[in-house]
C-alpha cells in the first residue's frame, strides 16, 4: 500500500516534468512559443483536473456521506489557500519586476529620491503579503 501511494504522490510530478521536456524540445526543433506555452497549461490542466477529481472519487466510494463532505471542503479550503498566495505572489513579482528597475533608475539620479522609490517596491511586496493572510484565514477558519 505504501507504494502505491508514493507513486500516486509522484504520478503528477513526473507527469508535469515529462511534459516541460516535452515543451522545451518542441520549442528546439521550431515549434512556436505560443504553442509551448499552450501544451503547458494544458498539461497542467490535465494534472489539476485529476488530482481534484481523483480524491472526490476515493472518498465517495467509501459511503460516508458526512466524512466525504468534509473532506472535500477540506480540500477545498486548501486548493483556495494555495491558489490565494500562488497568484497573490505572481502578482507581487510582477509588479516588483516592474518598479524595482525604476527606483533604481530614479535613485541613480538622485540619490535622495531612495526613500520614494522604495516604498513604491513595497507596495508590490504587500500584495503578496495579502494573499498569505487570505490563505491564513482561510486554512484556519473552518
Amino acid at each position: 500500500m505504501f507504494v502505491f501511494n508514493l507513486v500516486m504522490l509522484a504520478l503528477p510530478v513526473v507527469f508535469l516534468m515529462a511534459s516541460a521536456i516535452i515543451a522545451v524540445k518542441a520549442f528546439e526543433r521550431g515549434k512556436s512559443r505560443k504553442k509551448t506555452v499552450l501544451m503547458q497549461i494544458c498539461s497542467f490542466a490535465a494534472v489539476f483536473a485529476i488530482c481534484m477529481v481523483c480524491p472526490i472519487i476515493a472518498n465517495a466510494a467509501t459511503g460516508d456521506a458526512s466524512a466525504t463532505a468534509s473532506t472535500a471542503a477540506d480540500g477545498m479550503a486548501f486548493i483556495g489557500a494555495a491558489l490565494a498566495t500562488g497568484l497573490s505572489c505572481i502578482g507581487g513579482g510582477i509588479a516588483v519586476g516592474n518598479a524595482a528597475p525604476a527606483a533604481i533608475g530614479a535613485t541613480s539620479e538622485d540619490p535622495k529620491a531612495f526613500g520614494k522609490a522604495i516604498i513604491f517596491v513595497v507596495l508590490g511586496e504587500g500584495i503578496a503579503i495579502y494573499g498569505m493572510l487570505v490563505s491564513i484565514l482561510l486554512i484556519f477558519a473552518r
